[in-house]
């Protein structure tokens, strides 16, 4: 049964840049299993393949070799239109880079991440200014992205990926810019996510803090796995 399958699994998965003598590995044998409805954290040096996995992940990128499952099914090896669409339905984002339209205001930039999701456009306006208020951002949601924080934008971004109520998230280094207050906060968001919606989140991160309150912490050096979830 498709309940019983891990939400996502890579299966050896290598990915190599370039060609000949200018390739470079950024990750090798990945065997990865998540299940659904779990909290992970990726950590590891700068270099160490983290977000080259999470793209993988993510149906971003594609391996050199091996492949991608979620919910049993090949991602990776999809056509670029398939991906796509598969990643607006069932998935969140947060990306260092936040990603947001300047010219919106942060209710409006969430609000628009509905309108591509294909979200119930009846539930716009509630998922998100309920989006805006877990990371604390509703007082906020008429400003401008030039008019807010690095932090704040951070947060508009992480509020964006979580209004549909995507399946999975995936989100690098999502407190970078945050302070470990409001960075808390977050990751409180993320746990009642999982706990209530049975949403799985994997993320990157270089703060012990979040790696005290994940389920599962991944090591990677030099674009390996050193230890891995328990099954």
């Amino acid at each position: 049964m498709a309940s019983n399958l891990p939400l996502l699994q890579a299966d050896n998965v290598k990915r190599v840049f370039g060609r000949g003598d200018n390739s470079v590995t950024a990750v090798k044998n990945i065997n990865l299993t998540i299940k659904k409805g779990s909290m992970i954290a990726l950590k590891g040096r700068s270099g160490s393949g983290k977000t080259t996995l999470l793209n993988l992940l993510a149906a971003l990128d594609q391996p050199t070799e091996g492949d991608v499952y979620f919910n049993g099914q090949v991602i990776s090896r999809l056509p670029e239109k398939q991906r796509s669409t598969w990643r607006r339905t069932n998935l969140g984002l947060v990306f260092q880079a936040f990603g947001l339209i300047p010219l919106m205001s942060a209710y409006e930039n969430v609000e628009f991440g509905l309108r591509i999701a294909g979200s119930d456009s009846k539930l716009h306006k509630e998922r998100a200014e309920q989006a805006l208020e877990w990371v604390g951002m509703k007082s906020r949601m008429k400003h401008r992205p030039p008019e807010l924080s690095g932090g704040e934008q951070q947060r508009v971004a992480i509020a964006r990926a979580i209004a549909h109520r995507p399946v999975l998230l995936l989100a690098d280094e999502p407190t970078a810019e945050l302070d470990s207050r409001m960075g808390l906060q977050v990751i409180k968001v993320f746990r009642d996510l999982v706990e209530n919606l049975g949403m799985t989140v994997v993320m990157t991160t270089h703060d012990p803090g979040i790696m005290e309150i994940v389920d599962h912490v991944i090591a990677l050096e030099d674009g390996e796995i050193v230890s891995e979830p328990n099954a």
